[in-house]
């Protein structure tokens, strides 16, 4: 099926549209702020896995190598390749986290008992 991303250049976020036909691609909106101005992306080539193999690809120990779980930028990318892996995209609510001071104590987690 035709299904395209667009890019928006106000919000700059991404929507994905099943497009039919060229004529109807000028009508579509920004779902996030719902603009008309929209970018077409190349896509990624989606090969499906089962979920077996989701989860096999997870559970193999070399998806761990050079954790550190007290740093959060390799706890970014443990993230965004598991949300790659459940075919979902994490990376603007990741970098939101990141950027945000909730949170942000000791690093016992403790704080806000």
């Amino acid at each position: 099926m035709p299904i395209y991303e667009y890019r928006c250049a106000e919000c700059h976020k991404r929507s994905s549209f099943l497009v039919l036909s060229r004529s109807t691609e000028s009508s579509l909106r920004c779902s996030h702020c719902q603009s008309l101005r929209l970018e077409r992306l190349l896509s990624r080539f989606a090969s499906p896995k089962s979920e077996e193999a989701r989860m096999e690809s997870l559970a193999d120990d070399s998806a761990l190598a050079g954790l550190d779980e007290n740093d959060p930028g390799s706890m970014e990318r443990l993230m965004k390749r598991m949300g790659n892996e459940m075919g979902a995209e994490a990376g603007d609510d990741l970098e939101a986290m990141d950027n945000s001071d909730e949170g942000v104590g000791d690093g016992d987690g403790l704080d806000s008992l």
